[in-house]
């Protein structure tokens, strides 16, 4: 007994010099403060080199333009005037000033720089459409200008400030590919969607039909050998690469190697024009050494497959990158036989969910728009792990909390996924399911192998892991949220758009409504009391959150100190339940230390107020983890937080 009271008085002496000494309030990096650290890359739709300084390389994404200087170590966001929809399609930089770069936005038009993407300005003056997929440059007089659009070609002869349709001939107007010949620049071809190849020789004023092999193609990308201009590879949407040798008006396809025929992009090696690399749809990057006459794979470390832009360094040749789809960009210095990840400060993915390792808490899953990512030190890396997956938004993630390496994927249009081997590798596990949107996942603690999902048909329940589902007593399209009885996992709660919340106590089988107090049905997420499960919160889109003590019988709204009522996700502490955190759809975080009775702002730090996803480490849970709409995720680790809450049981009150 002496020495039981003399560790309490040790303990609490101890604490109360860590309060005292203002460690407890310190505010740095993640230490009362959010921070975030990824994850980064995204989907990179173009990829534009500086052509007198290789290191200067510009990469557009759905979240607009970034730019490295230094060969891919570290990037910036520069989107200063891009006023418009983002969604970068392409990227061009001027051949003699490269200083002047010019983007085309999907929807936006075309924007231009002055002074290398530190300021941009519309210049889309005359376009009759703002969906522009390329942006081709005269190599010989850079103020002449020509787009392809959804609506033909446009010319400009002033550096962006005017724009005309040259489209005469032009029979097929969705232009996704240009080509300017570097020997006679009034040369040029246009590749469309579906109605083959075009050529105009003389500056786009007339077009003609070239190439009846390619008559129906879809011609996603152009490349022209500088030293042999009669020479030119075109990349087609399922039926590979094509040749020409005499100006495009006849093609071969040379695709022997080639182990998928959906081509996004070509490079040609600027020093030895023998030498050509293919990106492709979901097959990784491909490279010919004999003028495309044999392929082979080159993507050893491209852990994103679908490759939507390459680079070269026309310096070094052997140094490509390659832009790939929710991969963010990758770089070899070999010549393609080894890829590495280059994303610092890339883009960052939307995170909708943040999964934590109950066991080993510092290993993180986060499901993003760019696929899930893993993270195996608090969130301070991050790897994507996505070997199995379609590349496709990543709704839900769900680790198994008996066997920790086995984790469930809900992906937003190819329904569920499990990997058995902490992310390595997936597989589908669709059997039964009705609907590819996977919205939310529960997987009963007590149970092995019984999980629950939302779907776009309701709630289905497995049994066997994933391996079989069947469709619950709820088959309303509106569920967008779940959560379980940690306690009694055959009673669950589910959270309706338009319908409220719903309750079963037997395992799914059947649901009873469960709204009395509630003043709205808009219900967005759900979190259950850990130690007393019959205490309920409930988050709304436009009411914010209601508590009930009775599970469910009775809500009332318990809002005090909330400035944003859209709740986007719940947390609730799993050894001191008082505590718990909102995160709103644009109000940033929010903390209550006493059941919800009221709440503060808990956004120090949080430079993305878009906070839709909460988690908390399980064995530390001062240490708190957010995703974010466009900041990935942050975490905080609070010392200011009452330490009272985490001391024994037996300790209150001492």
């Amino acid at each position: 007994m002496w020495r039981t009271t003399r560790f309490r008085r040790v303990l609490l002496l101890s604490l109360l010099i860590l309060l005292s000494t203002g460690q407890a309030v310190r505010v740095s990096a993640g230490i009362n403060a959010w921070t975030s650290h990824g994850p980064e890359g995204g989907s990179i739709k173009a990829l534009a080199m500086d052509p007198l300084t290789p290191s200067t390389l510009y990469a557009g994404t759905r979240d607009g333009v970034f730019k490295t200087t230094n060969g891919g170590e570290s990037w910036d966001e520069i989107n200063t005037g891009l006023t418009h929809n983002t969604n970068i399609d392409t990227l061009a930089v001027d051949p003699v000033t490269p200083t002047i770069v010019y983007a085309g936005i999907w929807g936006g038009g075309v924007f231009k720089s002055m002074n290398g993407g530190g300021n941009w300005y519309a210049a889309s003056e005359g376009l009759t459409t703002g969906y522009v997929s390329i942006v081709a440059i005269d190599p010989s007089t850079p103020t002449t200008l020509y787009a392809g659009t959804m609506e033909g070609v446009f010319r400009s002869t002033d550096a962006g400030a005017h724009w005309e349709a040259v489209n005469t001939g032009l029979t097929e107007t969705s232009v996704w590919a240009l080509a300017i010949d570097p020997q006679a620049s009034n040369i040029l071809y246009a590749g469309t969607s579906g109605g083959g190849l075009f050529k105009s020789t003389d500056g786009g004023d007339f077009w003609i039909a070239v190439g009846s092999e390619l008559i129906t193609a879809n011609v996603y990308h152009l490349a022209i050998d500088q030293a042999a201009a009669m020479t030119i590879y075109a990349g087609t949407f399922g039926e590979g690469v094509f040749k020409s040798t005499n100006g495009g008006e006849n093609w071969e396809a040379i695709n022997t190697g080639l182990t998928q025929v959906h081509i996004d992009a070509l490079a040609i090696d600027p020093v030895d024009s023998t030498t050509l690399y293919a990106a492709t749809y979901r097959g990784g990057v491909f490279k010919s050494v004999d003028s495309g006459g044999n392929w082979s794979a080159v993507s050893s470390g491209l852990t994103a497959t679908s490759v939507w832009a390459l680079a070269i360094d026309h310096l070094a040749p052997n140094t490509l990158y390659a832009g790939t789809s929710y991969g963010g960009v990758f770089k070899s210095a070999n010549g393609g036989a080894a890829w590495s990840a280059v994303n610092v400060g890339l883009h960052r993915p939307p995170v909708y969910d943040v999964a934590i390792d109950p066991l080993t808490p510092r290993t993180l899953y986060a499901a993003t728009y760019d696929g899930p990512f893993k993270s195996t030190d608090g969130g301070g890396s991050w790897s994507r792990v996505s070997m199995g997956l379609p590349d496709n938004l990543v709704q839900v993630m769900a680790i198994d909390p008996q066997t920790t390496t086995t984790i469930y994927a809900g992906l937003n249009d190819y329904g569920m996924y499990r990997s058995t081997n902490g992310g390595d590798s997936w597989d589908e596990i669709n059997a039964g399911l009705t609907h590819g949107q996977v919205r939310a996942l529960e997987i009963d603690p007590l149970t092995s192998g019984i999980i629950y999902a939302v779907t776009g048909n309701g709630v289905f329940k497995s049994t066997d892991g994933g391996g079989n589902w069947t469709a619950t007593g709820l088959i309303d399209g509106d569920v967008w949220s779940l959560a379980i009885d940690p306690l009694t996992p055959t009673t669950l709660y589910a959270g309706i758009f338009n319908g409220g919340v719903y309750k079963s106590t037997d395992g799914g089988g059947s649901w009873d409504e469960v709204n009395t107090g509630l003043t709205t049905t808009h219900i967005l997420c759900l979190a259950v009391d850990p130690l007393t499960p019959t205490i309920i919160f409930a988050g709304t889109m436009d009411s914010g959150v209601f508590r009930s003590a009775n599970g469910g019988g009775t809500w009332s709204p318990v809002n005090a100190g909330l400035t944003d009522l859209d709740i986007r996700a719940l947390a609730i502490d799993p050894m001191t339940p008082e505590i718990l955190y909102a995160g709103t759809w644009d109000g940033g975080a929010f903390r209550s230390t006493n059941g919800g009775g009221s709440w503060s702002e808990f956004s120090e730090g949080l430079t993305d107020r878009y906070v839709w996803a909460m988690a908390i480490d399980p064995v530390t849970p001062t240490t708190v983890y957010a995703g974010t709409r466009g900041g990935g995720v942050f975490s905080i680790q609070q010392l200011e937080l009452n330490y009272r809450a985490y001391l024994p049981l037996a300790m209150r009150g001492q």
